[in-house]
C-alpha cells in the first residue's frame, strides 16, 4: 500500500471525526478500526448529550456515522495495530499481515482501563504478545495461551490453532459458548483468573488465581485496545493516557491524539470535537512539512 497522508486508528466518533475532517481538506486518509465501529458506541442505551441528537441510542448514532462515511467514500480497513514506529518523516504502522506507512497519525483507539498484568510489558516481544495473527508462525509445533477480552477474539485464537500444537483460550468475558472457537480438538477453554506472566528459560507461565498455572511457549494478550506507551514507543504517557496540547498535538512530531486516549472527560461528543481538531492539526504539519522540503 502506498504511503497515506494521514493514518488514522480508531472508529469510534474521534476517529471518524478527524476521518471526515482530513477527507474535506482533501488528504489521503487510511482509517483502520472495525467495520461496525464502537463496541463501546453500540452499547451505549441513550446519550443525552450529543449536539442534534437528543436522547438517541449508541447503535442510532452509529448509523448515523456509517451514513457520513459512506457519503465521503471514506473505507474502513479492519485491522488491529500492534505497534507504530517514528521511522523520521514518516510513520510504519505494522498490522496483523501488513505495514503501513503514513505521513502523520492520529491516534483515536481509545483507553485502556486495565493494568498491564505483572510481567506483561517486562515480556513483550519475548513470550508475550498482543497479535496471534502476527505472530502465529512462530508457534508451529509449540502452544500458547491466550487472553480474549470479547468474543471477537476467539477468530484468532482459532487461526493460532491451525498452527500451534495446543492453545489455551482464557475469555475474559462472560459467556457460556465460544462459537468462534470452532471445533478445534487442539483448544482447551480455561476458566482462570490470571495473575501474572512469568518467564523460564524453556518457555512462559501464567500464573492463575487457583494456583493452576499453564505452562506455555508464549502469552498473546487480545485486548482493543493496547495501552499507548506499548503502542507507540518512546511516546510521553501519563498513566493510560497520552500527554498532549490543546492542538492534541504529542510529544512526537506528526502524531496527534483524540477522544478516550487524550484523557477524561470520556464523553462522545468531545471525542468528536478532539477528532476534529487533530485531523486540522494533522494538516497544519503536513503543510509545514511540505514547506521546509521546498
Amino acid at each position: 500500500m502506498e504511503r497515506v497522508d494521514i493514518a488514522i486508528i480508531g472508529t469510534g466518533p474521534a476517529g471518524l471525526e478527524a476521518a471526515i475532517t482530513a477527507r474535506i481538506r482533501n488528504k489521503k486518509v487510511l482509517l483502520i478500526g472495525e467495520p461496525d465501529l464502537s463496541s463501546k458506541l453500540a452499547k451505549a442505551h441513550r446519550i443525552d448529550n450529543y449536539l442534534g441528537f437528543p436522547e438517541i441510542a449508541g447503535e442510532d448514532l452509529g448509523r448515523h456515522f456509517q451514513k457520513h462515511l459512506e457519503q465521503i467514500g471514506q473505507e474502513i480497513t479492519q485491522d488491529r495495530i500492534t505497534a507504530v514506529y517514528s521511522m523520521g518523516d514518516y510513520f510504519a504502522l505494522q498490522g496483523k499481515e501488513e505495514i503501513f506507512e503514513a505521513s502523520s497519525v492520529i491516534l483515536a483507539c481509545g483507553v485502556v482501563m486495565e493494568k498491564p498484568f505483572p510481567g506483561e510489558t517486562e515480556y513483550l516481544g519475548r513470550g508475550v504478545s498482543y497479535c496471534a495473527t502476527c505472530d502465529a508462525a512462530l508457534y508451529r509445533g509449540k502452544s500458547a495461551v491466550v487472553l480474549g477480552y470479547s468474543p471477537k477474539e476467539e477468530e484468532e485464537a482459532a487461526f493460532l490453532a491451525e498452527v500451534a500444537d495446543k492453545v489455551y483460550y482464557v475469555p475474559m468475558y462472560k459467556a457460556d459458548r465460544f462459537p468462534g472457537l470452532g471445533d478445534s480438538d487442539k483448544i482447551e477453554i480455561c476458566g482462570e483468573k490470571p495473575l501474572e506472566f512469568v518467564k523460564e528459560a524453556d518457555g512462559m507461565v501464567l500464573k492463575t488465581a487457583s494456583g493452576q498455572d499453564l505452562k506455555t511457549d508464549g502469552i498473546f494478550v487480545l485486548r482493543e485496545a493496547i495501552a499507548p506507551s506499548q503502542l507507540v514507543p518512546g511516546l510521553e504517557t501519563d498513566g493510560s493516557a497520552v500527554v498532549c496540547d490543546r492542538q492534541m498535538r504529542t510529544s512526537m512530531p506528526g502524531l496527534f491524539v483524540a477522544g478516550d486516549i487524550a484523557g477524561a472527560p470520556y464523553q462522545y461528543i468531545k471525542a468528536a470535537g478532539e477528532g476534529n481538531v487533530a485531523a486540522l492539526s494533522a494538516v497544519n504539519y503536513l503543510a509545514e512539512q511540505k514547506r521546509k522540503a521546498q
